[in-house]
């Protein structure tokens, strides 16, 4: 069973950036999408973005779009999220997720993915 680890995330100032990563360990390549999710205080887990086992696929929520970049790195088992411009309303803790077979039209909701980090906090003030 895959397992996925997020360090990073912390406090940023608005207008700032932040670069989360996620390392998958065990079972990596039977990892096929890899994304991420984020939860605000209050409201339920949200798609964030996501990209295929080659990385030439990427997909993007509107909240986020223009602002992030999602990439993967194979040889580091490594996903990385690089958010720029951030704005309040990015506070959140933010999930890694793996899917085993690629699905797109699942990658937007939370019961589409099949495994999951334990999330990193990033907190963005105003």
């Amino acid at each position: 069973q895959v397992q996925l680890v997020e360090p990073g995330g912390g406090l940023v100032q608005a207008g700032g950036s932040l670069r989360l990563s996620c390392a998958a360990f065990g079972g990596s390549l039977s990892i096929s999408a890899m994304g991420w999710l984020r939860q605000a205080p209050g409201k339920e887990r949200e798609f964030v973005a996501a990209t295929t086992r080659s990385g030439s696929s990427t997909y993007y929520a509107d909240s986020v779009k223009g602002r992030a970049t999602i990439s993967r790195d194979n040889a580091k088992n490594t996903v990385y999220l690089q958010m720029n411009s951030l704005k309040p309303e990015d506070t959140a803790v933010y999930y890694c997720a793996a899917q085993y077979y690629f699905r797109p039209t699942t990658l937007a909701t939370v019961n589409g993915w099949d495994a999951w980090g334990l999330g990193t906090l990033v907190t963005v003030s105003s």
